[in-house]
């Protein structure tokens, strides 16, 4: 029987992500997926990246700016929002800005991310500058 996981935002440490933005990890099933809280700095640009190994469901919780994510021959630019509820299926290369006030994303990792592995976030050419 798998023990219950449960955190505060506020008891999670917040550390760099490969993409450039502070993430706080949190809940994990081992197997199945974890959650974190990604957060980007007013104006400021992740690194483009793809996954080697997950994917992800990310929720927008507060500030706004835009996501783009490229897979195959399709690619597309939406805004982010309070209430933006988005994808990034395996393998998509993505990449995202916050506006003026800051972005927070809820993201929801499937399997769960590997910790101890430095090549899980590749880095790839996105559309904006990173900051």
């Amino acid at each position: 029987m798998q023990d219950f996981d449960t955190q505060h935002v506020s008891d999670a440490p917040e550390v760099p992500a490969p993409d450039g933005s502070a993430v706080r990890p949190m809940c994990t099933i081992p197997d199945a997926g974890s959650a974190a809280l990604f957060e980007l700095a007013p104006d400021q640009v992740s690194t483009a990246v793809s996954h080697a190994t997950v994917q992800e469901i990310w929720y927008i919780v507060g500030g706004s700016g835009q996501m783009w994510r490229k897979q195959g021959g399709r690619e597309q630019t939406v805004d982010l929002t309070p209430g933006t509820c988005l994808t990034i299926p395996l393998g998509t290369t993505f990449q995202f800005r916050a506006d003026d006030h800051g972005l927070r994303a809820f993201g929801v990792t499937m399997p769960p991310w590997p910790v101890d592995s430095p090549d899980e976030a590749r880095t790839e050419t996105g559309p904006w500058d990173a900051t």
